[in-house]
Order: C-alpha cells, then structure tokens, then sequence
C-alpha cells in the first residue's frame, strides 16, 4: 500500500472537516500486510503528526473502528467497518448487476474476470472471479489493491480523465515509478490511445498474464473498469485480439443491466 501523505495536502475544509478526512487517512493506512499499526506505524504511512495520530487512534477506538490491541500497543480495524463495507457491497447496483455477468463470463471463457474503481493511485477491486486450474470458481475478496500505472485496469481509468486530472496523476506516477518512469509513461500513452480508439487496452504487469480492460461510464456513478485475465505465453497483442470483442460484450451487457435495474 503506498504511503499516505496527508499532511502534505491542501485542504480547504473546516477544522472539524479535516478532523473527519484524518480519521478516514486512518482507516485506510491498513491493508493487506499492515492489519496491525501501531501509532509510530501511522504516523509513517499517514505523514500526520505523532499528536494527532494518538488522538485520532484514541477517538476510532472509542467509537469500535478500531480496535486496540494492549499487548501489542497496536491497532486493527473493528467490526464497524466490515458493516460499513457490506453496506457498500450490497447497496450497489452495479454490483448487483454486473456480479452475476461476470460469473457467466469466467464460466463460459475459464477466464479471470474482475471489476474495480479508482483510489488515489490505485485500483481497487470491486469484484474479482477467479477462475483456477481444477476449473472451479474463487472469488477473491474485494477490497484488493493494485498500481493503477501498470495495469489495464488502471490505465483504462486513466483514459476517462480530464487533461488536468491526467496529468497531476502522471506527475504522482513518475514520483513512485522513477528509473522506469520512461517505459511507464510510453506504455500508459499507447493504453489511452488504445481505449480512445477501441475502447479496450491490454497490460502485461505479472509474468505470463495478460489483462484487457474497458472503461464503464454509467450516469450517477463514478467510472469503473471491468477486465478479464488470462495466464498465457502467448503475446499479449494475441490475447487482446482474442478477448476485446468479448470483454465489450460484457461491458455493454453491464451497463444494460445497470439501465434496467434503475429505470
């Protein structure tokens, strides 16, 4: 998870409002490897004052978000925030529609087929169905973060974006990525181009996987991505040639479904 720098941010908010977005800086420090910080671990991975963080911490736990753990002077998220979570999960209907679309989808093709939205410079999955070697369903909980600079999905997103938006998010990318900011940067380029043009781009972050991603602009909702991934040797211009018309296909039958359910 990359650091969360928010000390660094201008805010125009209110004092209680800025309160609100620290606490929030909080929560979202935990991760995958980093179930439990302590103060000292948030301070880092925030960049708030030793001060605050205690404060904070000290309100979160108070309030169950987070749960104090004595022994380890440490903490981890409480209960409250799965709920908040599961709320999210199930009041979604684009999750709702587009959940069983995709089950249908990784059956039919044995492929992996996920959906995700953007959070800061990352992309968070939303749904992930995976489909393994013994030809059977997992899916992956949600929640599972990834570079938005170096995969399909992340640079599907970045094809939404407007002038100014893209490019503060290509000055943050060349900030982490740096000695291969070059190849980065060229790879992101020919992506958008690729989703202007086809409304499709491919990536190839991990050894012997390919993604292709599309963009979904749905009217209410922020923009969303929904990809399908393979394990293959084959090059990945092969892949994408193989899965684009598909993965449109699905794209299309989401946003469908996401018309009806709302109409």
């Amino acid at each position: 998870m990359p650091e969360r720098k928010a000390a660094q941010k201008q805010s125009r908010g209110t004092v209680s409002n800025r309160s609100l977005e620290r606490g929030l800086e909080i929560l979202s420090a935990f991760g995958p490897g980093a179930a439990l910080l302590g103060n000292g671990d948030l301070v880092e991975r925030t960049g708030l004052a030793k001060a605050t963080v205690s404060r904070l911490t000290r309100t979160l736990a108070e309030a169950g978000y987070l749960e104090h753990d004595v022994g380890r002077k440490a903490y981890r998220l409480g209960v409250p925030v799965l709920s908040v979570a599961q709320a999210m999960r199930s009041g979604s209907t684009i999750l709702l529609a587009a959940g069983p679309l995709m089950r249908a989808a990784a059956q039919e093709r044995r492929i992996n087929v996920g959906l995700a939205a953007a959070d800061r410079e990352d992309m968070v999955y939303l749904e992930s169905i995976r489909y393994n070697q013994r030809a059977s369903l997992r899916t992956i909980v949600s929640g599972q973060r990834i570079p938005m600079d170096l995969t399909a999905l992340g640079r599907a997103h970045l094809s939404t974006l407007s002038k100014e938006e893209f490019v503060r998010m290509m000055a943050r990318f060349e900030k982490r990525e740096r000695g291969q900011w070059a190849r980065v940067r060229a790879e992101i380029r020919d992506a958008v181009d690729s989703v202007h043009a086809h409304g499709y781009c491919g990536a190839s972050w991990q050894p012997e996987v390919v993604a292709i991603a599309a963009p979904l602009a749905i009217p209410g909702h922020r923009t969303v991505v929904v990809n399908f991934s393979v394990r293959s040797v084959e090059p990945m211009q092969t892949i994408v040639t193989e899965l684009s018309k598909p993965l449109l296909e699905l794209r299309d039958q989401i946003l469908a479904e996401v018309a009806r359910m709302e109409s």
